[in-house]
């Protein structure tokens, strides 16, 4: 490449200057166009999801992940319908669970892959148009912004093949911990299943029946269900939340040109080792920023207070360990499970343990105070939902009457559908 006219004698001019030797930048880019175009396309959005899918089965692969076996998954079916019977007598909420499955690690992977891509490319978008932008909005000569297209397009490869290693691993590490599709309180798929591997990786030390385990987790996976099932506005709520936070993140320039400083760029596996990993997503700290961050968790931990006292009320009767095993699974997500690692990999998001005690404090009290129609009742609308200051403070919105007035929300109306999931869930 010739130099600059006039910029002979100035090499701090050189915008690709930090990258190295231009043949290098173009046996790079011809490489990365090799990796990403088995399965990458115009359409392909983002991220390589096939990439990230692949790096998420061999991840699960590499340690074993045997098939789920006849008798494995007439135990599994037979227990969630066990645990849905029971649910009926502690909410109100209908049943979530119509075609129960058991699944391989592999086949958790391939079913929630989809949510996970609603979940994570507005983040990866995000990311990989700032590092595409990096040089275009650096302030360029004019005489240099033609050759400034091939690297920002290089610049997005390696952006999206970063973003879909981080997604693929976080995914893989998930997979191999996870019990059922719920785990991470999200609606990652319709329909309610557990894992016989992740049941059997969540029993070990537990002096516990078998069979009560793998019912106390049915209840869980049940319970999740007829929420995401049959509270129409969450998910669009949740989801909307996730996209929002996106919106916030940006890569760190400077962190970013630290570690392309004599990088040999024409090794792209090694370009993608350092580049690898979530210290480059740096969340913004704006207000806006810290409101999604704020309403995505509080609606996390409604999620899971709720659930944990549908369950132990279901269970309290019926399964003599039941008190063992829900101190068990606080104590898993107090400790920072799975769900709690991948989000914080993903999002940027982890889940505070103290928020989940305290929802589900709150849950129990309302059911207390106002029965069970009382209690289920506040998930007819997004405007009945408690906030975060109702967690610090549970009295005041369980004894509530007149800003907690149910009547005029009994029937769906027109602030009821998905649209609602846009709304900041206040009274």
């Amino acid at each position: 490449m010739t130099d600059l006219p006039g910029r002979e004698n100035d090499p701090n001019d050189n915008p690709f200057a930090m990258f190295g030797n231009p043949e290098q930048i173009a046996a790079a880019m011809r490489q990365f166009a090799d990796m990403l175009s088995a399965s990458a396309s115009p359409e392909a959005g983002p991220v390589n999801w096939d990439m990230a899918k692949n790096i998420a089965r061999h991840a699960v692969v590499a340690e074993g992940d045997p098939s789920v076996m006849e008798g494995e998954r007439r135990e599994i079916v037979e227990a969630l319908n066990l645990a849905d019977l029971w649910l009926n007598e502690v909410t109100t909420l209908p049943s979530g669970v119509t075609a129960p499955q058991a699944w391989s690690r592999s086949e958790w992977i391939e079913k929630t892959i989809p949510v996970w891509k609603q979940l994570c490319d507005p983040i990866a978008a995000q990311m990989v148009q700032t590092m595409g932008g990096t040089l275009g909005a650096a302030g360029l000569p004019p005489e240099a912004e033609a050759m400034a297209g091939p690297l920002i397009g290089m610049l997005r490869q390696m952006g999206g093949m970063m973003v879909g290693q981080q997604i693929g691993q976080g995914i893989g590490t998930l997979a191999r911990e996870v019990v059922g599709s719920s785990d991470v309180g999200l609606p990652l798929s319709d329909t309610a299943a557990l894992l016989p591997g992740g049941i059997a990786a969540f029993s070990q030390g537990l002096e516990v029946p078998s069979d009560e385990i793998r019912l106390y987790l049915a209840l869980r996976e049940a319970a999740y269900h007829r929420l995401f099932q049959h509270v129409p506005w969450l998910r669009a709520h949740l989801l909307g939340a996730v996209e929002e936070y996106a919106r916030g993140i940006t890569v760190d320039v400077s962190a970013l040109e630290e570690k392309l400083q004599g990088l040999d760029i024409s090794d792209p596996a090694r370009i993608q080792e350092v580049l690898g990993g979530g210290e480059l997503l740096k969340p913004e700290e704006t207000e806006r920023q810290k409101a999604a961050l704020g309403r995505l968790e509080t609606a996390l931990a409604l999620v899971e207070g709720w659930v944990a006292t549908v369950v132990d009320a279901a269970a309290a009767s019926k399964l003599p360990s039941a008190a063992a095993l829900g101190e068990t699974v606080r104590r898993r997500r107090a400790t920072g499970g799975p769900a709690e690692r991948t989000f914080a990999t993903l999002v940027g998001l982890e889940l505070r343990p103290r928020r989940l005690r305290e929802a589900a404090a709150l849950w129990k009290a309302l059911g207390d105070h106002r029965g069970i129609d009382g209690r289920d009742a506040v998930w007819n609308h997004p405007d009945l939902m408690p906030t975060a200051d109702d967690l610090d403070a549970p009295e005041t919105f369980v004894k509530g009457e007149s800003a907690f007035d149910l009547s005029a929300l009994d029937e769906p109306g027109p602030g009821t559908d998905d649209q609602t999931g846009e709304q900041e869930g206040g009274r």
